[in-house]
């Protein structure tokens, strides 16, 4: 019997650390919460609830956190589980099917069923989303510097899962705002290391282009109104990491704009007259 470590990345996730930590014992053999420095009440939930371990450190960005909360696991398999993640109990049996069978590949792809605001979304480019959550612990790894990191297993053999695992990507939009500015604003960086340039048709047209595949090409209007802002909020992040990026090159501090005081005239004085030789 092959057994998983379910990994849990988290910060201030006060209100999806308990169901999150519920599904993952409907798999998990060991759960590790990894937290890079709540301030609300996640962590005294995680205590309360017992039976997961806690590991901390500073969040540079998903891929770095990871990779150093993978080694961590005490077995041989992983299963990288965000916050807002749900793994069902059909998932759960998948995956011990899969790992105790005679064939097991070394990674598997899990496709995900997007929810806004609780709502499912079928279309608009979140109902065929699939990523890799389960790995072996000591080949898998992430590259990339931004939030959206994927995973790379050198010379694997890759499975896939056909359950399904939950995924509410925010509950308010206070969560959503905080999440794309962190997201604009580490895409823009990582464009900025590698040199790229920002550009007026960029600004322009990214964002308007990405609304419209989202809603016509890949039928978000479908979904009705939670469909909309989904488009909607696409098309945004897609202008804000340009903006972000135009910013990064182009934008002057307070500092740039200070101007030496210029000496206006006193309302009623007279102009100073040279004196007689």
């Amino acid at each position: 019997m092959r057994k998983v470590t379910v990994i849990i990345p988290c910060k201030n996730e006060r209100l999806n650390i308990r169901p999150c930590i519920e599904s993952a014992r409907l798999l998990a053999d060991e759960i590790i919460v990894a937290d890079s420095g709540s301030t609300d009440e996640t962590l005294a939930i995680v205590r309360q609830m017992g039976g997961c371990k806690i590991i901390q450190r500073e969040f540079l960005h998903y891929g770095d956190f990871n990779n150093w909360a993978i080694p961590q696991a005490k077995h041989e398999w992983v299963f990288i589980l965000d916050a807002d993640e749900r793994i069902t109990a059909e998932l759960a049996q998948e995956v011990r099917e899969a790992l105790n069978g005679e064939s097991v590949c070394d990674l598997y792809w899990v496709w995900r069923d997007n929810y806004f605001l609780g709502h499912l979304i079928h279309h608009s480019g979140w109902g065929s989303g699939k990523i890799i959550r389960l790995f072996r612990r000591d080949q898998g790894r992430y590259l990339g510097v931004t939030d959206h990191a994927g995973v790379y297993l050198c010379g694997g053999v890759a499975g896939r899962l056909e359950s399904r695992l939950k995924h509410y990507t925010f509950w308010t939009y206070d969560q959503y705002l905080r999440k794309l500015d962190r997201y604009s604003r580490g895409q823009a960086a990582a464009w900025h290391r590698h040199g790229r340039k920002p550009s007026l048709l960029r600004l322009v047209l990214t964002g308007p282009f990405r609304f419209l595949r989202s809603y016509i090409l890949q039928f978000g209007f479908l979904d009705g109104a939670a469909g909309f802002q989904v488009c909607m909020l696409h098309g945004i992040y897609s202008f804000l990491k340009q903006a972000r990026l135009w910013e990064l090159q182009h934008g002057l501090q307070q500092s740039d704009l200070e101007e030496v005081p210029v000496r206006r005239p006193v309302p009623g004085a007279r102009p100073a007259t040279k004196a007689a030789a």
